[in-house]
């Protein structure tokens, strides 16, 4: 997937996903999507190239990074919890949909068991 499709794709899955809102607390270049106020998504371009940076179990950021050649540390983040995405041939939409569902379960884990009864019924 090119980095446009990759941003609009992952823009349309997570607004789908419980109780998702989309903010821009950084200015209108950055799309940031929360849930329960704490961020799980960002969209962003860098230097021209469309990214999304996502939230990741720890265990899994530097895995992600070996396997795909488009998956780098957080663009100005926690290099230890977030990873960025960018356009590429080994990027396909389920891939996308599987790690911005991992990070929205990342941050859900981290609300009070309060909310996450209320977001995950189940």
């Amino acid at each position: 997937m090119k980095g446009e499709a990759v941003v609009k794709h992952a823009h349309q899955f997570a607004l789908e996903l419980p109780f998702t809102e989309q903010a821009w607390p950084f200015g209108p270049e950055y799309d940031v999507y929360q849930v329960g106020g704490k961020i799980f998504m960002i969209a962003l371009t860098l230097r021209g190239q469309p990214i999304i940076n996502l939230k990741a179990r720890p265990d899994n950021v530097l895995l992600h990074q070996e396997i795909y050649k488009s998956i780098g540390p957080g663009y100005h983040m926690n290099k230890k919890h977030w990873i960025t995405v960018y356009g590429g041939d080994d990027i396909s939409p389920e891939l996308v949909e599987s790690l911005i569902d991992d990070s929205w379960h990342c941050v859900v884990d981290k609300l009070p068991k309060r909310q996450q009864k209320m977001m995950r019924p189940l």
